[in-house]
């Protein structure tokens, strides 16, 4: 089964609809329309050894689930399976009577602690550190080893750019030798035309270079290479490097316009999550169209500082842990009974 066979036989379709923001009442005018649906694959496909679990767009914007792989992920409470279920009517576009079988009541347990708040917890993480690199200073260039190498000065230490200016020193006409039992200290040797190797070889350099030195030349300072701060920062500045590349542009202006400084959109979404945790353990039923939408919208236009949503995300979480630990919701739900209703499904199905 291909994406394009399923468009063509859409006979073998058990749930089209609407999906995604426009399903949650939380799009704009520029959002996309997602599109989710539930197949049944080909008998003599399902008999054979090629079983397609999935199949979606070339933008994946259209992304349809086999029933086999549909039950699997509500079984697991998925929260993108678990919205499928609970689509709007007014956001479906065909419904197979067979869907009647498959109950959101039925799957519904205290998983969706961990799928739903659990979740949302691991984007606020992520939203921490999206944080950090909106507020990273720009840097064009990769900061070199001598930024991060200070030299012993009378009564302190300073920078070794500082120090090879206030004594006319070129770095290349120095030459260094480790100290032993001081980890990344050095003695620095100066004397022009020495055949000094220099303190680095070159801008592009990871590390300092040790040199041979002639005997009689004596040391003229002792340097100390934050080597471990030099790989930290490499580290962060590939990572910011990488995110700038991949980000998205059109989020990031949004997040530049209105001048919080986090991912609006991804914060929303984290709470939309966990507000459906809390309202599953209450209610027990997945609301996807939102009665939270104004709240949820105005933390996507900015309306509220960083921290104060994390003092909210706090006192989230531990009220979910709350509500879960005196729920009567399921642990989880029953395989056998998912398992008999796969079953009975492609039988009924493939009656047809």
């Amino acid at each position: 089964m291909t994406f394009e066979q399923l468009m063509n036989e859409p006979q073998h379709l058990l749930l089209k609809a609407i999906s995604g923001s426009r399903s949650q009442q939380l799009h704009s005018a520029t959002s996309d329309t997602d599109l989710k649906g539930i197949y049944v694959l080909p008998q003599q496909e399902l008999y054979g050894f090629t079983y397609t679990p999935q199949v979606y767009n070339a933008t994946n914007d259209e992304v349809y689930f086999e029933i086999g792989r549909f039950l699997e992920l509500l079984q697991k409470n998925n929260p993108n399976i678990l919205e499928l279920l609970g689509t709007p009517e007014s956001c479906v576009l065909f419904r197979h009577p067979l869907m009647e079988l498959i109950k959101p009541e039925d799957f519904l347990s205290k998983l969706c602690k961990d799928t739903f708040a659990g979740y949302a917890a691991s984007q606020i993480k992520k939203a921490k550190g999206l944080n950090k690199m909106i507020n990273r200073p720009a840097e064009k260039e990769r900061k070199a080893v001598p930024e991060f190498c200070y030299v012993i000065d009378e009564n302190g230490s300073i920078p070794l750019a500082t120090w090879l200016e206030k004594y006319h020193f070129r770095q290349e006409d120095c030459g260094l030798t480790s100290v032993p039992h001081f980890r990344d200290v050095y003695l620095i040797y100066h004397q022009p035309g020495a055949s000094l190797k220099g303190i680095v070889s070159g801008d592009d350099a990871n590390d300092v270079r040790v040199s041979s030195i002639p005997k009689g030349l004596s040391p003229v300072a002792v340097m100390q290479f934050n080597k471990d701060g030099y790989s930290v920062y490499c580290r962060e500045y590939r990572e910011y490097r990488e995110w700038v590349e991949n980000r998205n542009d059109v989020r990031f202006q949004n997040t530049l316009s209105h001048g919080k400084n986090y991912d609006a959109k991804n914060m929303m979404h984290t709470f939309r999550l966990l507000n459906m945790a809390e309202e599953i353990a209450v209610h027990k039923k997945v609301i996807v169209e939102r009665p939270d939408r104004d709240f949820l919208l105005k933390i996507k236009g900015g309306g509220f500082e960083y921290k104060d949503l994390l003092e909210m995300v706090d006192e989230k979480l531990d009220r979910i842990e709350q509500l879960y630990e005196q729920s009567d919701l399921q642990e989880m739900p029953d395989e056998a009974k998912t398992n008999e209703l796969l079953v009975t499904i492609r039988t009924e199905f493939y009656k047809h």
